[in-house]
C-alpha cells in the first residue's frame, strides 16, 4: 500500500522569519554613539546633552531602518518602541547618576565623624569647622512628629475610603485629599504661620513638624488607599463568612496582606517631606546651636542648613551645604532600604 507524498516535507513551512541576531541592538547602540559623536564634533558641539540627543535620535532611526530591512516593519516598530523604553530610562538615570555622583564628589570634602557630631555654634560662614548635628537633631524631631500626626490620620482616613466610604461624605474627603497632594509647601507654611500670628507664638520645631504633616497626609492616603484595593475581596468575604466583625477582618486580614505597600507609602511620604524647605525656613526659622526641644525655640534642619549655607557665598560655606546634602541623600537611602526591610519582614507567609 503506497502511502500519499507528505506535502509537509516538500513544503516546510515556518512561521518564523529572518530575525536580527542578539547582539543587533548593542552594535546600532554602539554605532548610533560613535556616529552621533563623530556629527557633534564636526558640528563643534560641545555639550554632552547634544551630543546624546543626536545618538538617540540616529540609534531609533537605525533601528527601525535595519529591523524593517531584515525583519519586518511590524518587528521594526516593535523594537522601536523598546529602543524608545531604554532611551527614556537612560534620560532619566544619567541625571540622576550625575547628581548623586556631584553630590558625592563634593560631599566628601569635609563630611567626617566631626562633621556628624558637631553644631555650628559660633563658628562663622567664612571659617572653617562647624558640623551639621544641630540640623540632623532638628530634622529627626520635626519629620518624627510629623510622621506620629500624618501616619494614623492617613492610614485611619484610607480605611475609611476603601471599606466604609460611600455617600457625599466620601466624595468629599477624595476631593479634599486630591486637592491637598498639590497643595505647595509654602502655603501649608503659611497656614500654620498664620495660626501662629492669631497666638503669638515664637518660631519652635514643631510648628514645622505640623506643615510638613499636612503635606505629609495625602500621599499616606492615596498609598495606602491603592494599597487595600489590591487585597482581593474574596480575603474579606472569607473572613466575614466565618462570622468575623468587619473590624477585626480589616485589622487581621486587610491590613496585614497590605502592610507592606502601606509602609513603602509611608516611607516615601517621610522622604517627601524630609526635604522640604520653605515650612521649615517659616516656621522654624534655624538655628546654629543645638536645641533638643522641639516645643520651644528656633531650631534646625538640613534642608534649611543647606539652604542657608549656600546663600552665605562662601567657599567653605559651600563644601559644608554639599557634604549635608549628601547627609540628607543618605537620609533618604537608608529610609528606602527600611521600608524594603520591613515591607519583606511583615509581608503575607505564601507557601506551596
Amino acid at each position: 500500500m503506497s502511502t500519499a507524498p507528505s506535502l509537509t516535507a516538500k513544503h516546510p513551512s515556518s512561521l518564523r522569519g529572518a530575525r536580527l541576531p542578539k547582539w543587533a541592538p548593542w552594535a546600532i547602540a554602539a554605532g548610533s554613539v560613535a556616529v552621533g559623536v563623530g556629527i557633534s564634533a564636526a558640528a563643534g558641539l560641545h555639550s554632552s546633552i547634544q551630543w546624546a540627543l543626536i545618538a538617540a535620535i540616529l540609534h531609533i532611526l537605525g533601528t527601525y531602518v535595519i529591523a524593517a530591512r531584515v525583519e519586518n516593519r511590524r518587528q521594526a516598530k516593535d523594537r522601536v518602541v523598546t529602543s524608545l523604553v531604554w532611551v527614556a530610562f537612560l534620560l532619566a538615570v544619567v541625571p540622576l547618576a550625575s547628581l548623586v555622583w556631584s553630590t558625592v564628589q563634593r560631599g566628601v570634602k569635609v563630611l567626617d565623624i566631626y562633621f556628624l557630631s558637631h553644631s555650628m555654634g559660633v563658628v562663622a560662614d567664612s571659617e572653617t569647622g562647624g558640623g551639621i548635628y544641630h540640623a540632623i537633631l532638628g530634622t529627626l524631631e520635626q519629620v518624627g512628629l510629623a510622621t506620629l500626626i500624618a501616619a494614623p490620620v492617613g492610614v485611619l482616613t484610607a480605611i475609611y475610603l476603601v471599606e466604609y466610604g460611600r455617600g457625599g461624605l466620601a466624595r468629599a474627603v477624595t476631593f479634599f485629599v486630591d486637592v491637598m497632594t498639590g497643595i505647595p509647601s509654602i502655603v501649608a507654611g503659611l497656614f500654620i504661620l498664620s495660626l501662629m500670628l492669631m497666638f503669638d507664638l515664637e518660631p519652635f520645631g514643631f510648628a514645622g513638624s505640623l506643615a510638613l504633616a499636612i503635606l505629609m497626609m495625602p500621599v499616606v492616603v492615596r498609598s495606602t488607599e491603592e494599597m487595600l484595593k489590591l487585597v482581593p475581596n474574596e480575603l474579606r468575604e472569607a473572613s466575614l463568612a466565618l462570622g468575623v466583625p468587619k473590624w477585626r477582618t480589616i485589622l487581621k486580614v486587610v491590613l496585614p496582606t497590605s502592610i507592606g505597600g502601606i509602609t513603602t507609602g509611608i516611607m516615601l511620604s517621610i522622604a517627601r517631606i524630609a526635604g522640604e524647605t520653605a515650612p521649615v525656613l517659616l516656621l522654624v526659622f534655624g538655628s546654629k546651636f543645638i536645641n533638643a526641644n522641639p516645643f520651644e525655640g528656633a531650631q534646625a534642619s538640613l534642608p534649611l542648613y543647606i539652604y542657608q549655607q549656600y546663600g552665605s557665598g562662601e567657599a567653605t560655606a559651600y563644601d559644608r551645604a554639599w557634604a549635608a546634602s549628601l547627609t540628607l541623600i543618605a537620609f533618604v537611602m537608608i529610609l528606602n532600604l527600611v521600608a524594603r526591610g520591613i515591607a519583606r519582614w511583615k509581608a503575607p507567609k505564601t507557601g506551596r
